[in-house]
């Protein structure tokens, strides 16, 4: 009879609110910022030599890196 009871009052664990947590507004924003840096990256990219030594094919391994960085950064915050 004990155990007859204890089935009819399960209770429905919710899920935390550390598991359904989203992407605050300021990680949306750093994400977009980096999603432009790496477009600019590409598109300085194309820019570039076969020699490499021109001025965009210094400038743009660090925007596209950059990008990366400040994406990952956006996820995390």
């Amino acid at each position: 009879m004990k155990n007859k009871q204890n089935l009819t009052k399960t209770k429905v664990i919710q899920p935390s609110q550390n598991q359904e947590k989203m992407l605050s507004k300021r990680g949306k924003t750093i994400i977009f910022v980096g999603i432009g840096i790496l477009i600019l990256g590409y598109i300085i990219l194309t820019k570039t030599n076969p020699q490499g030594d021109n001025w965009a094919s210094i400038i743009s391994p660090f925007l596209l890196v950059g990008g990366y960085i400040t994406v990952a950064i956006g996820i995390i915050s």
